[in-house]
């Protein structure tokens, strides 16, 4: 039986109710000089960006004490998420209704992703090792290419300012968690380099509630805890080799341990590995020219087993092993005072080593690798009150040929902080290597799913409070799904219409943020399904943050609030909305060290993402943290 709480509706409206009056206070302050680079390829506070966007802070991540990044994540505007059994397992992103791989994922500027399945290992990226967090909501393909009909997420990794700055965390939670992090950065005049490490390990809970019936749930039965391990590194530097020359590069390792509940077909432990590489030389010189040219390597690599307690075996399964290889050059040139025109070149290449054979159905030829050029053009400029934001790009890829995508914003300035912003943008989603040459279920002849998207909004910023309202309509073509023969194929549509509303504001002490999304993604295709919810969306989400500060102590509340979705395309199979309150407490013993513990769920709601996958219920955390900087 599912424990009371206030419903998802009427949490949603108490946030809704909330934020008018919360922009009212005159007497906070709030950071709105937030920069975002996400959106244009370029430096842009978010007050000024025409595009929706987000950004989370570091201070903000350690003040939400959140220890993966679906806690953190979960709620924000526009953002949905779906998650197979808590902490590493298989975690997945939507925005604004769209597929979960139609968002395209950058870390430090190197895209990120299975090239096989199409989605990145959020479960794996440790938040102990992230700076901060962008987050764009809307198609972004006219200056990144394949993947971004629904937004962006970009991770930055830590790294540290000028001076020597260490940081260390021990803690430890619920389900026997044993957490541990540190490291350093050290700036100085013309350097910087700094290390971090991470460790986590839980014994997890039941990821699955079992069912041996085919074709439902986890196709088995195994009432057991389902554990995970997470070890990373992170290192960075840079220097200045001349005036106007930087070279700087950066690299993050996480190895993981993941135990789920599966067969003997597909495994029930993975061993998984998450790598990116990247180095970057910025040419700067003038003021009103900037060259950057970057290099990357992602690794995605899972090693699956069967392990078989009573028989004490550990059987080997498969492995899929991605390597996705790019190269960039950016050029940012200033006109005037207040025109810039960017323009570039990407170069991807993916590659496979796997213990399934991808091989063209139609040649016979085995497929392991895939090229992707691309070129853009991009221009901002102001006009007075008025902003205009056009981006233009080509790329061509070795499956689908050339595509074109484009977008057009545009934004003017009213009295008292007041702004009007209109978008319209294309994009498109090139499919996965299952999607095209996975044994007996590829179609090499698959084209690109393809998007058309509008995005109206209005915003208020102040030096002491902000809010935001957007409306939006996608219309997504091609979508890849199951023809008759249970083959891919591009043969459905979608529509999806939605609303998003922010605010933030500090009001007599308090830290206040707020917002609330809703969304009606509907299937567009001709038949049985016709007008249907997409799965797994929930069509109504809101997240409230509430801090504040009583000398030397802090605390926090976050609720979280998600209506009813559907798990199939049919709409037969209903999981119920849920709303969800987490509580957060912080001493600071002296300018260095402090105490954080936190509850989550504390009224130990039940609910389930995906039918079948358990979420953790009421848990408990405490930790010691260390922080300096000379």
């Amino acid at each position: 039986m599912h424990k009371r709480f206030p419903s998802s509706h009427r949490l949603a409206l108490a946030v809704a109710l909330g934020l008018p009056f919360a922009a009212l206070a005159q007497d906070a302050t709030t950071e709105l000089d937030e920069i975002v680079v996400s959106g244009t390829r370029t430096e842009v506070s978010v007050r000024d960006s025409l595009v929706p966007a987000q950004v989370i802070g570091r201070e903000e991540i350690e003040r939400s004490q959140a220890r993966n990044l679906f806690e953190l994540l979960k709620g924000r505007a526009g953002l949905g998420f779906s998650n197979q059994g808590g902490a590493g397992k298989l975690t997945t992103f939507n925005i604004r209704g769209t597929e979960s791989d139609h968002v395209l994922v950058l870390v430090d500027g190197i895209r990120i992703g299975s090239a096989t399945a199409g989605l990145a290992s959020f479960q794996d990226l440790p938040v102990d090792q992230i700076e901060r967090i962008e987050i764009v909501r809307g198609p972004r393909s006219s200056l990144y290419g394949s993947e971004a009909i629904g937004g962006v997420i970009q991770i930055f990794t830590r790294r540290g300012g000028q001076g020597l700055s260490r940081h260390l965390r021990i803690g430890g939670g619920s389900h026997n968690l044993r957490e541990a992090s540190g490291g350093f950065g050290y700036g100085g005049e013309r350097g910087w380099i700094g290390a971090d490490a991470a460790y986590q390990k839980t014994d997890g809970i039941d990821a699955c509630r079992g069912s041996g019936t085919l074709f439902q749930g986890c196709f088995t039965d195994e009432p057991d805890l389902d554990g995970y391990r997470n070890v990373s590194l992170n290192v960075r530097g840079g220097v200045k080799l001349t005036d106007t020359l930087t070279l700087e590069g950066h690299a993050l390792n996480a190895d993981a341990e993941n135990e789920f509940d599966g067969s003997i077909f597909g495994g029930n432990e993975a061993d998984n590995a998450q790598q990116v590489l990247g180095g970057k030389l910025t040419w700067t010189p003038s003021g009103r020219i900037n060259v950057t040219t970057q290099v990357g390597r992602a690794s995605d690599k899972s090693d699956n087993y069967f392990a078989d307690a009573a028989a004490g075996t550990r059987v080997f399964v498969s492995t899929f092993d991605t390597r996705r290889d790019t190269a960039s050059l950016q050029g940012d040139f200033g006109i005037g005072e207040h025109h810039l025109l960017s323009a570039g070149a990407d170069w991807q290449r993916d590659e496979i080593t796997s213990s399934t054979n991808y091989v063209n159905d139609v040649t016979g030829t085995p497929v392991d690798s895939r090229d992707n050029t691309g070129v853009f053009v991009e221009y901002q400029g102001r006009y007075g009150a008025q902003q205009v934001q056009a981006s233009v790009r080509n790329d061509d890829n070795d499956q689908f040929g050339n595509h074109a995508t484009g977008n057009l914003g545009w934004g003017i300035g009213f009295g008292s902080g007041f702004k009007l912003t209109a978008n319209a943008g294309t994009g498109f989603k090139a499919p996965t290597f299952n999607d095209l040459y996975f044994p007996f279920s590829g179609n090499p002849d698959l084209k690109p799913e393809k998007s058309e998207s509008l995005n109206i909004g209005l915003a208020q910023y102040a030096d002491t409070w902000n809010w935001t309202f957007n409306v939006f309509e996608t219309r997504i073509d091609d979508l890849i799904a199951l023809d008759a023969d249970w083959l891919p194929d591009n043969i459905e549509k979608a529509r999806i219409r939605g609303a998003e509303l922010t605010g933030a504001v500090a009001l007599a002490g308090f830290d206040i943020a707020a917002q609330v999304s809703h969304v009606d993604p509907r299937n567009r295709t001709a038949g049985d399904n016709l007008d249907n919810l997409l799965a797994r969306r929930s069509r109504n989400t809101a997240r409230i943050d509430v801090d504040r500060a009583f000398g030397a102590f802090r605390a926090g509340v976050t609720a979280n609030g998600a209506s009813h979705r559907y798990d199939n395309a049919a709409n037969s199979v209903r999981l119920a909305g849920y709303g969800t309150l987490d509580l957060r407490l912080e001493y600071a013993i002296n300018a260095e060290w402090s105490v954080q513990a936190r509850a989550t769920n504390v009224f130990d709601r039940e609910y389930e993402t995906i039918a079948w996958y358990n979420q953790p219920g009421r848990e408990y955390g405490v930790s010691l943290r260390y922080q300096a900087r000379d």
